[in-house]
């Protein structure tokens, strides 16, 4: 028997998804973990799994057209099946969304009796009709015992109950004389993609809901830089892979940092997962280097090329950006020489990185030129204190001038 296809929240975020392409066409057969569509979600692109088998029958919702977790994108079944029935229930629920989004804009309904007594209900429910003719009835007030019947053996539909004039009441008066604006240029109008506003909703909730509080310092990058410059000799290893394994060892040795609010509790995790905010065309993602305390330089670099690789084109599992004990934003690439972050949950601490730019430095009593680099820590003020945070900052400042101490 045919079904309806609907769309499931592929990341735990997810409210509607974008059909990216259609692996399975209409009239193609498919087994159960074939790739039936892709869909990107508020985050990245991800396979639609089938977990049946059939064949698709209608595809609903084409390539580029969006649809909210629930709702159906695809109809399936036998090869020839017929599925009329699923078609128009399908037209009619679209028609009275559409006209139901109209009428309340346009109208303001009255409250509408819906009492009957038990006979009148149990008359009315043996009336064939479908659901969606009955909803407009309710609305409309309409007695439909009186309601001939022109669906499928005499079923009441939509059409039936269209016609019946719709309660209105008073025009809204307006008062006032429009008035007239002289603009130059035009304005352009970007619709608010799915990604753009959990992002939005996401770092106002921090904002609003973690009371922050900003630390900096200033870091001498003379030792990291000359380490990386002897490892590249040999390898091509970026700073940000420095960054973490540095950060990640610090963290180490300052739990609370590395820490979280639950509830009535304070969860100082036991692994470290270091996130890095990667820029995409629609947003930002930010892929996590699991265990980072444990791994060297080189694995991290690895790792973080793959993981930046995939969030540039989409690619990243829900997994490989999700859940993070702590994160690292460095903007010093685009010229920037310090800034705050809001933090990213369920994290309680993030840290802001910018550009190294040589510094004039007074050291023993003489002006020399150094590579500064500086780093600001925000921290959520009801899991860490001013004192841990200053703590975990200097001890940072002092691993990133001493790499050495990393190993420790």
């Amino acid at each position: 028997m045919a079904e309806k296809l609907y769309m499931i929240a592929l990341s735990p975020t997810m409210e509607k998804g974008t059909i990216v392409k259609w692996n399975i066409k209409e009239n193609e057969s498919f087994t159960e973990g074939d790739v039936l569509c892709e869909v990107e979600t508020d985050k990245t692109t991800m396979d639609y799994e089938a977990t049946d088998e059939g064949t698709i029958l209608k595809i609903l919702v084409p390539e580029g057209g969006k649809a909210a977790v629930g709702e159906p994108i695809a109809i399936f079944g036998e090869p020839g099946e017929d599925i009329s029935d699923l078609l128009f229930e399908e037209k009619e629920e679209t028609e009275f969304v559409e006209e139901k989004t109209q009428t309340e804009k346009q109208v303001e309904t009255k409250n509408i009796n819906i009492s009957k007594d038990t006979s009148e209900n149990n008359d009315l429910d043996r009336i064939k009709i479908s659901p969606l003719a009955r909803k407009i009835a309710l609305m409309k007030n309409i007695d439909i015992s009186k309601i001939k019947g022109t669906g499928p053996g005499g079923r009441i539909v939509k059409r039936d109950v269209e016609n019946e004039p719709v309660q209105t009441t008073k025009e809204i008066k307006r008062d006032y004389v429009p008035i007239q604006v002289e603009t130059r240029d035009e304005d352009i109008v970007i619709p608010l993609s799915d990604k753009r506003r959990i992002i939005g909703e996401r770092l106002s909730q921090s904002k609003y809901t973690a009371p922050h509080f900003y630390l900096t310092v200033s870091v001498d990058m003379s030792n990291v830089l000359e380490n990386r410059k002897l490892l590249n000799k040999k390898y091509n290893l970026s700073l940000n892979a420095f960054i973490i394994k540095i950060v990640a060892n610090t963290l180490k040795k300052h739990r609370r940092i590395n820490a979280t609010l639950n509830n009535d509790s304070i969860i100082e995790f036991g692994r470290v997962d270091i996130a890095l905010a990667v820029a995409q065309e629609d947003g930002l993602i930010t892929p996590i280097v699991r265990n980072a305390d444990k791994k060297g330089i080189l694995q991290i670099d690895d790792e973080l090329k793959t993981l930046i690789d995939k969030a540039k084109n989409n690619k990243l599992d829900p997994e490989e950006y999700t859940n993070a004990t702590f994160t690292i934003s460095n903007l010093g690439s685009f010229g920037i020489d310090e800034f705050t972050a809001i933090i990213n949950p369920p994290g309680s601490a993030i840290l802001a990185v910018g550009m190294i730019k040589e510094t004039p430095v007074v050291e023993n009593g003489e002006i020399v030129i150094k590579p500064i680099m500086k780093m600001t820590l925000s921290s959520d003020h009801r899991v860490i204190d001013g004192a841990l945070a200053a703590a975990f900052m200097k001890d940072l400042k002092d691993t990133f001038e001493n790499p050495i101490l990393a190993i420790l």
